[in-house]
């Protein structure tokens, strides 16, 4: 289980949960699959899927979780269209142009006679808790789906305290000393992707691929006052990733030397595979984030 895209917060006080706790209180609220009249469902998990039994994976002192998600699939069209010939049959009955409030009303009956008909699609949603770093780690590339988990998790929990994690120093500000000098924090370099934002106009965008972020029409840009509100970066040559103005971590690569070391360890089964990957990738990732902390300044006391 390797993490595609990253949302990372911060425990506010010492995370003191354990397997056992966590575990528990997951327990209660395991995934139910929708039944004929639910838009949707969602619960926990386990990470290991039909290999697994337990809600919680831990290696190393870390703690995978999953939380499974279940929607229906309706599509405006389809409710629309079975809407207006129900719309049309009354209409022509009773010789009457039906009354918006009766329509919404005619339209939940629809809606609720088509959900046992509908399509189910599940997802699967992943993330890990690093007590030793005070830090939660969803595989989620927006905000709302990792928040959507953070509240699934809270409900379990009864409380979890947690924040973004952040820097001292403004990341936009960060990225953007980096691409005027060309020189990122120790450890990093720059990549080849990179967005500009203007400052006095958020609709003003240049994204720019494949491009030389040192070229002499970037500098020109920045200088009338854009800003870089995405940049790809590598780390120790062990990790590429796009970053964005909230810190968030998008298409995350773990290289070829790391990967190799789960390929070494030559696992018999699905579950010891998932075992090495998950100690691999989370202890790469305590260091990474040590590290891009550092580069923006540490976090506030």
């Amino acid at each position: 289980m390797w993490f595609k895209n990253l949302q990372v917060y911060r425990f506010t006080k010492p995370c003191e949960l354990t397997t056992e706790i966590l575990n528990d209180a997951l327990a209660e609220s395991c995934f139910v699959p929708c039944g004929s009249q639910d838009l949707t469902r969602s619960g926990w998990v386990p990470p290991l899927g039909r290999h697994g039994s337990e809600l919680v994976h831990a290696t190393n002192g870390y703690l995978m979780v999953c939380s499974k998600r279940q929607d229906k699939l309706l599509p405006p069209a389809v409710i629309n269209e079975e809407l207006e010939e129900k719309v049309l049959a009354i209409e022509e009955r009773d010789g009457r142009k039906l009354p918006r409030k009766e329509r919404q009303s005619l339209k939940d009956e629809v809606i609720f006679d088509l959900l046992p008909r509908a399509f189910v699609r599940s997802s699967l949603q992943y993330a890990y808790i690093s007590p030793r770093d005070n830090l939660l780690v969803v595989n989620a590339a927006s905000i709302k789906r990792a928040e959507d988990l953070l509240h699934e998790l809270r409900d379990a929990l009864g409380s979890l305290s947690v924040i973004p994690l952040t820097g001292k120093n403004e990341p936009i500000e960060v990225m953007t000393q980096w691409v005027n000098s060309g020189h990122p924090a120790q450890g990093f370099e720059l990549g080849a992707e990179f967005e500009l934002r203007d400052n006095a106009d958020i609709r003003s965008v240049i994204r720019c691929k494949n491009h030389d972020p040192a070229a002499a029409e970037i500098a020109s840009h920045l200088k009338t006052g854009m800003h870089v509100s995405k940049l790809a970066l590598s780390w120790q040559k062990r990790i590429e990733f796009v970053l964005d103005e909230k810190l968030g971590i998008k298409r995350l690569r773990f290289s070829d030397v790391v990967q190799e070391k789960a390929n070494e360890a030559e696992a018999e089964d699905v579950a010891t595979q998932f075992d090495v990957d998950f100690s691999i990738m989370s202890l790469e990732l305590s260091e990474f984030f040590e590290a891009l902390s550092e580069a923006f300044g540490g976090e506030e006391a």
